[in-house]
């Protein structure tokens, strides 16, 4: 029997069904047809609840996500909360902007007339949402969804069960529950909601998932954004400051949800002569943010949920990567906790080098010079981001104009996340489509062509019969040939 599923404050079925999806989609097409999420208004109002509700709820926010991932405050608060205020600020100032109309040129064969891109709200959009930032991964795209003037579900992920509960709880008490819904629940859950009619999901998980998501999505031809993953590579060059390279990548793997994250580090190159030195500082400064014992440090999240936990165990137990540990490998089963833990040169063909890891396990990889790192990234499915630490400007220009990825990042990681002005998204098998700033407002938009065109004008040519005076008209008209136009109109061949 399906779990127990809360659709907003309303009275939540016994049974998540596809008779209880069908209507609930139903209800939400009947407003979205009213026209109520299309206005201006509208928009601006649950974007203001929306921004209201994090600010009332920082706390209660801030200890789901403790709850179900130990994630330390500084983290839940930068990673998560300030990343959806942020969010919710850009599009309350740029909203009345991106929902203008964009002119658009036209051509001497539609003369006189004037042409625009409308952006029009797709209709009722479903967002099913991920465990490792579920507040974040949840409510970034829902904004997007809302601010283009769309009905909503949200589908959070029920592995982090304390932050899917209160997003019921608070999308049902600050935003319009006849637009905006939230459906709790598993996989039974997510199977009913694959069933219906959407006019866009989007999905943030796995590849094998986002196969399942995109099968369903094909049945009813919708369209579908697939926030993915991949094995995210750091290439690391000889010519840096080491220190701060150190710390940058420190950062980004195990400061970001202990290496829980689609854009954390996965795997990192560099040379065989530059390794033992980059090697022994990554190992001082994990003792320098961690403590002597990782295990008992309040500054790293723990790991998801126990088949999580058993997957990263069955990476490190591989017997082609428990000899390579150099750093770290303690783990306990009872508390999720797996420690900071490097690996030197693990087998190409082993599990960790095949597998995306999403945990705080970091191969190190050694070629014998630095361009080698690209050959061996590019001979690999494309990841969703892909770092560079280097002071050479031939080596910045060869890694950005060669290695196809969802972003791109010089000596730093995870940061073009920050940047609003930036899509993410990812490309093959770490996905497809974007989100973020005005980009998650094109995402759940589509952008109407417009042509206007007065009586005035009307060119006999186009109509029949057809003449051999009318063709040679016609064909200077859509070649935009002025002088061709002139010589058809005067008898000229």
């Amino acid at each position: 029997m399906a779990s127990e599923t809360l659709v907003n404050d309303s009275p939540a079925p016994a049974v998540f069904d596809s008779e209880a999806a069908g209507c609930l989609v139903k209800e939400l097409r009947y407003t979205f047809l009213s026209g109520k999420t299309r206005s201006y208004e509208w928009r601006l109002s649950q974007l203001k609840s929306l921004l209201k509700m994090m600010e009332d709820s920082e706390k209660q926010i801030c200890d789901a996500l403790f709850s179900d991932l130990s994630k330390p405050e500084m983290e839940a608060y930068i990673h998560e909360v300030a990343m959806i205020k942020s969010s919710c600020k850009l599009a309350l100032k740029k909203l009345k902007d991106w929902m203008k109309p964009e002119k658009a040129k036209t051509n001497l064969g539609t003369f006189p007339s004037t042409a625009e891109i409308v952006p029009e709200p797709l209709g009722v959009v479903l967002v099913i949402s991920a465990w490792n930032y579920p507040l974040l991964l949840s409510v970034d795209p829902v904004i997007g969804a809302i601010a283009a003037g769309n009905a909503v579900v949200l589908k959070p992920s029920e592995l982090a069960s304390a932050m899917s509960s209160l997003l019921a709880k608070l999308l049902g008490k600050y935003l319009d529950n006849s637009a905006i819904k939230v459906v709790e629940g598993a996989v039974p859950e997510t199977s009913v909601l694959l069933e219906q009619k959407w006019d866009k999901i989007f999905y943030t998980g796995n590849g094998r998932v986002a196969r399942i998501v995109m099968a369903a999505a094909a049945k009813n031809l919708t369209p579908v954004v697939l926030e993915l993953g991949g094995k995210s590579p750091v290439l690391v060059d000889s010519n840096i400051d080491l220190a701060v390279t150190s710390r940058r990548i420190l950062s980004g793997k195990w400061g970001c949800n202990n290496g829980q994250a689609c854009v954390a580090p996965d795997y990192l190159i560099t040379t065989k002569q530059y390794a033992p030195v980059l090697i022994e500082s990554l190992k001082h400064n994990l003792v320098k943010f961690f403590g002597e014992d990782p295990m008992k440090s309040p500054d790293l999240s723990r790991v998801g949920n126990p088949n999580h936990f058993a997957r990263l165990k069955k990476l490190l137990d591989d017997d082609k990567v428990s000899g390579k540990i150099i750093h770290g490998g303690q783990a306990d089963k009872s508390s999720l906790k797996i420690a900071p833990t490097i690996i030197l040169d693990a087998p190409e063909d082993s599990l960790i080098m095949t597998e995306e890891i999403f945990g705080p396990l970091l191969p190190i990889m050694t070629v014998e010079k630095i361009e080698d790192g690209i050959e061996f990234i590019n001979s690999r499915a494309k990841p969703l981001a892909a770092y560079l630490f280097t002071n050479n400007k031939q080596l910045k220009e060869k890694f950005v104009s060669n290695i196809s990825a969802g972003g791109v990042v010089i000596n730093d990681v995870t940061l073009h996340l920050m940047v609003d002005t930036l899509p993410f998204g990812g490309v093959g098998e770490s996905g497809m489509g974007a989100y973020h700033g005005k980009f998650s407002f094109d995402s759940f938009s589509h952008k109407k062509a417009v042509l206007y065109r007065g009586f005035f004008g009307d060119a006999p040519a186009r109509y029949p019969p057809y003449t051999p005076g009318k063709l040679r008209l016609l064909k200077a008209l859509l070649d935009g040939s002025l002088l061709g136009i002139i010589r058809a109109l005067f008898g000229f061949s």
